[in-house]
């Protein structure tokens, strides 16, 4: 039984989402800091005077459960588009070229699509015998051939 788990654990797969999601919760840390000490007095600083920060007060004026903290927000945002640019250009990037290197395509481009003449899906594989959604008989890939994209496309 130890051994089953020890191979399952084992398994280059695993050990790389491991690393990845360590390394992403770190740099997660890195960024949060980033964005609570850096990127928060900034649009603190911006927005001037006394206020309780970017927004708008909703209810009573000193009351922190009535205001809409549009600063906290973009903050939010900033910290959420440097994770995915963290992640990407840190975990995926480095991994699609050690795959790459191996022969093993991942992440790659979707194939061909098509369209379902009878539900009108658009994201049926190019050579799908049979819808994924209504289930009607596709006609042949080179049947489809110049038609697969909707018009307007």
């Amino acid at each position: 039984m130890l051994k089953g788990f020890k191979n399952f654990v084992m398994r280059g797969d695993i050990v790389t989402v491991a690393v990845g999601l360590i390394i992403a919760l770190a740099f997660s840390t890195l960024i949060k800091a980033f964005t609570d000490f850096v990127i928060n007095p900034i649009i603190a600083r911006l927005q001037g005077g006394h206020s309780m920060g970017l927004g708008w007060q909703l209810g009573r004026a000193g009351n922190k459960n009535t205001y809409l903290d549009l600063g906290s927000f973009l903050s939010a945002a900033v910290y959420f588009l440097i994770f995915m640019a963290v992640v990407y250009f840190l975990i995926v990037v480095p991994y699609k070229h050690v795959q790459a290197r191996r022969g093993v395509v991942v992440f790659g481009e979707p194939g061909p699509l098509k369209t379902c003449p009878a539900c009108l899906s658009e994201d049926l594989p190019a050579a799908a015998a049979k819808c994924l959604h209504c289930g009607s008989d596709q006609p042949p890939a080179a049947a489809t051939a110049g038609g697969a994209a909707p018009a307007g496309r």
